[in-house]
């Protein structure tokens, strides 16, 4: 109930000061507690991270890591926070983030807006220790090398993190997303591997892909990736099909509920054609049910970001406790028994 109302009221600010607010209450302890849901069915091992459920917040969210603490005790299996870049920048003009309450989803063109590096760092440095926490690594808009600047976050942040996410997905930092290209994207992750092997203790990369690359461009990342640890699939999309919002033309990357066909196809698609790798599947996530898509169709562990705008916080919760009812009925001992069981269907 007070969830409800809690969200209500958000939903009549503007976003991005909700969303503001919305880190200061789970702050101030408004939010679920209790810890990450988990049984023998739910426990999952994602490149040698032992999770206690799959369900995972998706970058963006606590883009600054100031509400590890408290996001560790809705419900998530794991976090990810970010995206850090290696100088503090202030990100795109506002307004830059748009409810599509119609069509549950949300459109954002933020740019990397973040404290930097070593600010993040810092406060890793004090993040929960019995939760898994991971960091989504990005390049300054205005930098001269953006390949180097993912190394530079990494070797500044690294030694406090379980896991590090290199996004070159992002449809808000001009050309970004040229760096997802064979030759460009296989430099940019030795460079990248090359500052994690100079960390403390080695911990897993992965990658994170857009949900708007044609076939040959898919192949092509697949083969120029087969170094990290797993592949995150996918950020927002550019594409505008089917909206029904007035936002429905403002630029940036949508996400939220008209993501789901797309992003579920990626991620069926990849796990074709890297049938070793670990995929983690994001994108239009907003239930237990569309969580068990995503895991059939290839995904060993599932993001969600925008379905917590309309659901709230306890939303990882459910979804965990649902995703454990559902492989129960299906008779799956874990939930790595059910990945890719329904692939076809997206193929």
């Amino acid at each position: 109930m007070i969830e409800r109302i809690g969200l209500a009221a958000l939903r009549n600010l503007d976003p991005e000061r909700a969303h503001g607010l919305a880190l200061r209450a789970l702050n101030a302890g408004l939010g679920p507690r209790g810890g990450p849901l988990t049984s023998d069915r739910l426990r999952v091992s994602l490149a040698g991270l032992d999770l206690p459920n799959p369900v995972g917040l998706a970058a963006g969210f606590d883009k600054n890591a100031t509400a590890m603490d408290a996001l560790s005790r809705t419900g998530f299996g794991w976090l990810e926070v970010g995206a850090a870049t290696p100088r503090p920048q202030p990100g795109n003009p506002r307004p830059r983030l748009f409810r599509l309450t119609e069509d549950r989803a949300v459109i954002n063109r933020f740019g990397f807006n973040n404290d930097g590096a070593d600010a993040i760092a810092a406060r890793l440095a004090q993040r929960p220790r019995d939760a898994v926490v991971g960091l989504n690594l990005g390049a300054n808009k205005d930098s001269e090398d953006r390949a180097d600047d993912f190394a530079r976050v990494l070797t500044t942040c690294g030694p406090h993190v379980d896991f590090a996410t290199v996004n070159v997905s992002s449809p808000n930092t001009e050309r970004l997303r040229d760096l997802q290209g064979g030759e460009a994207l296989r430099a940019l992750l030795a460079g990248v591997l090359a500052a994690r092997d100079g960390l403390p203790r080695r911990i897993p990369v992965f990658l994170k892909i857009a949900p708007d690359l044609s076939g040959t461009e898919l192949e092509q990342l697949a083969q120029a990736a087969t170094e990290v640890d797993a592949v995150i699939a996918t950020n927002t999309t550019v594409s505008r099909d089917g909206l029904a919002s007035p936002h429905a033309s403002q630029p940036g990357g949508l996400s939220g509920t008209p993501l789901f066909e797309r992003s579920t196809r990626v991620l069926a698609r990849l796990s074709v054609l890297m049938p070793d790798m670990p995929l983690i599947g994001v994108g239009g996530i907003g239930s237990a049910e569309e969580a068990y898509a995503k895991i059939k169709a290839g995904a060993l562990a599932v993001q969600l970001y925008t379905a917590l705008v309309y659901e709230g916080p306890s939303l990882a919760r459910r979804i965990a406790i649902g995703l454990d009812r559902l492989l129960a009925r299906d008779g799956y001992a874990n939930v790595t028994a059910a990945v890719g069981t329904d692939r076809d269907r997206w193929l």
